[in-house]
């Protein structure tokens, strides 16, 4: 005969239980007082110990940045060399971010970024695998302030910012690839790579008085005509209305600049673009035509530039490329006459195709075609302030293909690319020397943090 489970007999087992359990806790508790809250206590001292700390509870702090590192192989059709150093497109370095909410609208913050060069290979040459600059000086295993300004912002109105930070023309070819090419081959990319190699002539010889192929590359940032830096500005930027933000800067003695952004989405189509327009008169920040250490003090500089970059989602197929023009002017007439080409101009297109077809992240295949056609290359003594024409123009072609490798799980790229470059240059003298042409292949990795 089966027993039976009635009403009465489970209470009386529950009433048992419950006073087991009473009996038992006490003892329980008792244990949990001994090792385990010593343990408890010196795990939250460690916490603490290791923990960004801010200076008050009402300012948020984010603390984050990357490491780009590469190994690089050049060839200058003469000498051949293997360097390893800090990637210059996109820099290793750390930025601290803070934030105060003011009230549903308004906020308030900063922004903080440093910089980080390991050997700087922004200032590679056939002589210098560290970055050592011709004068003995070097950027070597040094720090350098990229970012320092304040903001107010505001949902409704806009945000202004003061301080060390972009222009509105900063990055303005770079900023419409958001692809991972972005990351270590954007805008700036191939004369990132080579401007401060020397050229040399077909038998091996230099190029008038040690030019360096940036020397003939007219651009005042990064060597690409159309983009403008990091300066101490004013900076304005609107809100967004149906894909459209206007940003605007003016600053240092004296530069100031616009640009039009959009970025949309149209079915299956991505679709980022940019156009702006910045002038400046000075000579220490935007050398148009010479060396900043030697400004002309009557400079009158103009760029100009556009760029966009369209992607079919579904596919990963994507196109992206820009011009960008720069426009060598000055009110000193004995400066101006020696200019003798005062616009210099670049295009690039570069196609490719983006998407996950591993588990580990996106793969980007691409290939990049490049043309600039610089203006004059003028030096000013700083003594005399006597003008002369080191280079009178020049062209320069570059081809680079690449691959690029996401792991979303590590939060890295890494990437793989070659590049060559050859050109033409028309000395002050009249002169043209026969270029040797240049190669490289870069490979490395950006881990974010």
């Amino acid at each position: 005969m089966k027993p039976v489970w009635g009403s009465k007999n489970a209470w009386r087992y529950g009433a048992a239980a419950l006073l087991i359990g009473g009996w038992a806790m006490p003892a329980a508790a008792a244990d949990l007082g001994g090792d385990c809250c010593a343990d408890l206590e010196e795990r939250v001292a460690e916490l603490e110990a290791t923990t960004a700390r801010k200076g008050n509870r009402k300012v948020s702090l984010t603390v984050s940045g990357w490491v780009n590192e590469s190994v690089m192989w050049w060839d200058d059709g003469h000498e051949s060399n293997t360097y390893v150093g800090t990637n210059p497109v996109e820099q290793s370095r750390f930025r601290f971010v803070g934030e105060a909410k003011i009230d549903k609208d308004w906020s308030a913050g900063y922004t903080l970024e440093i910089g980080v060069w390991g050997a700087n290979a922004a200032r590679w040459n056939q002589d210098s695998p560290d970055g050592s600059l011709n004068n003995g000086n070097t950027t070597a295993n040094t720090l350098v302030v990229r970012k320092s300004s304040w903001y107010v912002k505001s949902n409704t109105y806009g945000k202004v910012s003061v301080g060390q930070d972009a222009t509105a023309t900063y990055h303005l070819l770079d900023d419409a690839d958001t692809t991972l090419t972005r990351n270590f081959y954007d805008a700036e990319g191939a004369p990132d790579y080579i401007q401060n190699f020397f050229l040399r002539t077909t038998t091996g010889a230099a190029v008038g008085n040690n030019l360096t192929w940036g020397n003939i590359l007219r651009g005042f940032n990064n060597s690409t005509p159309g983009d403008d830096g990091r300066r101490n500005v004013v900076r304005y930027d609107s809100p967004t209305f149906a894909g459209f933000n206007v940003a605007t800067a003016w600053g240092e003695d004296d530069i100031w600049d616009i640009a039009l952004i959009y970025k949309n989405t149209f079915g299956d189509f991505s679709f980022n673009g940019r156009a702006g327009y910045g002038q400046s008169t000075d000579g220490a920040s935007t050398p148009c035509h010479g060396s900043g250490s030697s400004p002309d003090n009557a400079l009158n500089c103009e760029w100009w530039g556009v760029s966009a970059q369209i992607q079919h989602v579904p596919t990963g197929l994507y196109a992206y490329g820009g011009y960008g023009n720069q426009h060598d002017g000055s009110n000193n007439a004995a400066v101006a006459a020696k200019i003798l080409d005062k616009d210099s101009e670049t295009w690039f297109i570069q196609g490719g195709i983006e998407k996950k077809w591993l588990p580990l992240g996106k793969t980007n295949f691409f290939g990049e075609y490049r043309r600039d056609d610089a203006g004059s290359f003028v030096s000013i003594n700083s003594s005399t302030g006597a003008a002369t024409t080191v280079t009178q123009g020049a062209n320069v072609k570059f081809w680079a293909v690449g691959a690029a490798q996401n792991i979303e799980a590590a939060e890295t790229t890494l990437y793989l690319l070659y590049q060559h470059a050859d050109g033409d240059v028309v000395l002050g003298s009249g002169a043209t020397p026969d270029l040797s042409s240049f190669s490289q292949v870069v490979g490395g990795a950006k881990i974010n943090f």
